[in-house]
């Protein structure tokens, strides 16, 4: 669950990114974040994830209050969350496998619990076959597959895609969005951002349009024509 309440952001150097933003997301929820860039974006998931801190409001995501954790618990907190980048950020010279069991053994999963779940993941995100591939014996779709499958792998309750699909042609783009549907189905609340209105308007999801750090659109209607 992620709540945030008159949520406020202003950087050192003056910048206000959010201004006053209110935000629910409950368990199980798929919602695209959109709008321009500037807009807040990139602030907001650096909130979610407790990189940054806000400067007013509340910020709830999984029942921790982000606002006044510490800083020894957010290792956990960042356990009920998993990310993924749209330029993937996979370690070159590992295996596939070795990128999803890397995410496991950090917080320190048993060799048997990793053996167990990774190719369970792999298989789930359709790269049981690839688990021996360096990253770069990949297409750029099966990349961000190991990307969304490393952050699926701890069970997180969240999964927070920032431009999963920047990188793709626009039938990989449809194929990460229907297998991270899929994932969604299963329980996991998804909170995408993408600039593809294509890609939203294909998909009947809950859209927020931020602008100006304020929310200016919120509901099923999908991608808000800003402009840019």
């Amino acid at each position: 669950m992620i709540d945030l309440k008159d949520v406020t952001k202003v950087y050192p150097n003056g910048t206000h990114a959010l201004n006053g933003l209110d935000l629910h997301i409950d368990d199980g929820e798929f919602v695209f974040l959109v709008g321009p860039s500037g807009s807040g974006k990139s602030t907001l998931l650096k909130l979610l994830t407790a990189e940054l801190r806000a400067t007013t409001g509340s910020v709830i995501v999984n029942d921790f209050d982000l606002c006044k954790i510490k800083k020894s618990v957010i290792p956990y907190m960042r356990r009920t969350v998993g990310v993924v980048f749209q330029d993937f950020r996979l370690i070159q010279n590992k295996s596939v496998y070795d990128n999803v069991a890397f995410a496991m053994r950090v917080i320190g999963a048993s060799e048997a619990d990793i053996r167990k779940r990774v190719p369970y993941v792999l298989e789930m995100v359709g790269l049981d076959s690839k688990g021996h591939r360096l990253p770069d014996e990949l297409s750029g779709g099966e990349q961000q597959r190991v990307a969304i499958a490393r952050a699926l792998v701890n069970n997180p309750a969240i999964i927070i895609a920032d431009e999963p699909t920047g990188n793709l042609d626009p039938a990989r783009s449809l194929e990460i969005m229907m297998l991270l549907e899929k994932i969604n189905a299963l329980g996991t609340t998804l909170v995408v951002v993408t600039h593809e209105r294509e890609l939203v308007n294909r998909f009947t999801k809950r859209c927020v349009a931020i602008s100006e750090g304020k929310i200016i659109s919120d509901g099923m209607d999908g991608y808000y024509q800003y402009e840019e």
